[in-house]
């Protein structure tokens, strides 16, 4: 085909234009291969990696290679992936990364879950020798004692218990607002009677403790030895009924950490047991009476030799602060639970984990043995109370007692007499508080609802008389509240 002269320079403009578009295209080939081959390389050295897959140790290697160690929106497996790709870029430029494998490797896992699945002691002194073996006789001779009441109780007739069950449900649907007493600067956060049924104390977030008397509520007394937020209070089992005035009968927490000691002579303190290093929240005397137990917020929860004023024993085991603490009725196990939503039953004997009562998905405020001898209750900001059966070592049932957070919880202990017929009313009633401002008396045969006390305001704390015939709470609005039943 002939070209006209004047168009030939532009035909060969055209063929080196195309030949130099034809050259850019094989060279963008080319680089695409390289890419492709090169990330195919990366992803095969970095599946060969060791990458810790504990996400501690991914963020530590990730700061030792002075990288983020996390982006918004990262979970952990892309973190994982991330660094994973890093090292696998070192790698391939022929850079050691040795260094940042070594906390990474297999071997270097195993050994560490290894050391975390052993069990590991701590230091115990004399003191708390001595004292484990006096716990251990002490819980021997109280539930021999009480597997022999149990056993004269499976020999009445099954028609009595039902007749004499059904009678205390009676007397407990009959409970009405005897009277309120103000006088706190803060929410009540702590209500307890005395083992006499004849005086009540009650903490508020103030720091000081009021005591009253009853059925009126009288003021006898403040006591004021706390900085604020009392966590808990706790009586002598023989205050008011065999202890002397001028000896220990009473201990408080509070938020500065400290557990004050007081008799019912005087309004200052007879001793001070130190060492939380944050706030303490519930305490419960030993039934022996020789021995304190506070959990705290500094993740422990501690034993005190209430004669010596000494801590005994440092007891971890909750990844969250601990805040509800409590003695088996015989004397031979606690009870702790913590805001990490767990509980843990510990034989202070041994100082073995019994029990790990998980089931709870929100924090738990409180905890109380069942004087049977074999199960537990827990109170949630889940807004439930589960029941745990030791035997069993898991929980029997499930009470969805509130709408809102479950502040409180106690069985009736009730008195150590027991009726003519030879029953006894311990044990019988399980009693809640909430911040739903109500508080709920179930029936410990089957949890159902016997009765439900309204409230204007929070409830925070609840107890109920050792004569069965009181219940007293602590209220948001600074107020203690005392209802009575019918005679």
């Amino acid at each position: 085909m002939s070209v006209h002269p004047s168009r030939q320079p532009r035909l060969e403009d055209d063929d080196t234009e195309m030949g130099n578009n034809s050259l850019r295209l094989d060279q963008l080939q080319s680089r695409s291969n390289k890419q492709v081959v090169q990330s195919h390389e990366l992803n095969r050295v970095g599946d060969a990696l060791p990458v810790p897959t504990n996400d501690d140790q991914v963020k530590a290697t990730l700061r030792l290679l002075q990288e983020p160690i996390t982006y918004f929106g990262e979970d952990k497996a892309d973190r994982r992936s991330r660094l994973r790709k890093l090292l696998a870029e070192k790698h391939v430029a022929g850079i050691d990364i040795s260094q940042y494998l070594q906390s990474g490797t297999p071997q270097a896992e195993e050994e560490a879950m290894e050391v975390d699945e052993e069990e590991y002691y701590t230091p115990g002194g004399e003191e708390l020798k001595t004292a484990r073996k006096f716990i251990t006789k002490y819980s021997l001779n109280e539930s021999r004692s009480r597997l022999n009441d149990q056993k004269k109780l499976s020999e009445v007739p099954l028609i009595e218990h039902v007749k004499f069950r059904r009678k205390l449900i009676e007397e407990a649907k009959t409970f009405s607002l005897l009277g309120t007493q103000s006088g706190f600067d803060r929410p009540v956060s702590a209500v307890k009677f005395s083992p006499n049924s004849q005086l009540i104390a009650a903490g508020d977030w103030a720091g000081s403790v009021n005591m009253m008397s009853l059925p009126n509520l009288d003021p006898l007394g403040t006591r004021s030895g706390h900085e604020g937020k009392i966590g808990g209070i706790t009586w002598h089992p023989q205050a008011t009924i065999g202890q002397s005035e001028s000896e220990l009968n009473l201990a408080t927490s509070g938020v500065e950490g400290d557990i004050k000691l007081w008799s019912l002579s005087s309004q200052e303190a007879v001793g001070t047991l130190r060492g939380h290093e944050a706030r303490v929240c519930k305490i419960d005397f030993h039934p022996s009476g020789k021995f304190i137990g506070s959990a705290s917020f500094d993740y422990t929860w501690r034993l005190w030799d209430v004669e010596t004023q000494r801590e005994l024993l440092l007891q971890e085991g909750h990844s969250k602060e601990v805040f509800a603490f409590k003695f088996h009725s015989d004397g031979s196990l606690a009870g702790s639970g913590g805001l990490d939503a767990f509980a843990r039953i510990w034989d202070l004997r041994t100082a073995r984990t019994v029990m790990i009562l998980d089931g709870h998905v929100r924090e738990i405020y409180a905890m109380d043995f069942s004087p049977n001898g074999y199960q537990v209750a827990t109170a949630s900001a889940d807004n439930s109370v589960k029941v745990w059966d030791i035997r069993q070592t898991k929980c029997i049932f499930t009470i969805p007692a509130h709408t809102k957070m479950v502040s409180d919880v106690c069985f009736y202990k009730g008195c150590s007499e027991t009726q003519d017929n030879g029953l006894s009313d311990k044990g019988t009633m399980l009693m809640t508080a909430s911040y739903d401002r109500t508080i709920k008396l179930w029936n410990a045969d089957n949890w159902a609802l016997i009765k439900t006390l309204e409230d204007p305001e929070r409830v925070l704390s609840v107890d109920i008389s050792s004569d069965r015939k009181y219940i007293g709470c602590g209220r948001w609005d600074r107020y203690t509240e005392l209802w009575s039943r019918d005679a």
